[in-house]
């Protein structure tokens, strides 16, 4: 699988997301160990999510 991730650079630090997969960032000394993090973040997701009860998804609705 292929997700869109946002990178930059803040200071001394990397901080990088998950477009696609929401919940998944990190921050890193470097642009590698964070591209490192965000895939291990990405398999995690994934594995918590295909773990998801269908009776325990409920739908919110947000503003008016």
């Amino acid at each position: 699988m292929k997700f869109k991730v946002v990178i930059k650079k803040s200071g001394d630090w990397w901080i990088g997301w998950l477009v696609d997969l929401p919940g998944v960032n990190a921050q890193e000394k470097t642009r590698e160990e964070l591209i490192k993090s965000l895939k291990v973040g990405a398999e995690d997701m994934l594995k918590v999510l295909s773990e998801v009860k269908e009776e325990e998804l409920v739908t919110v609705e947000v503003g008016e």
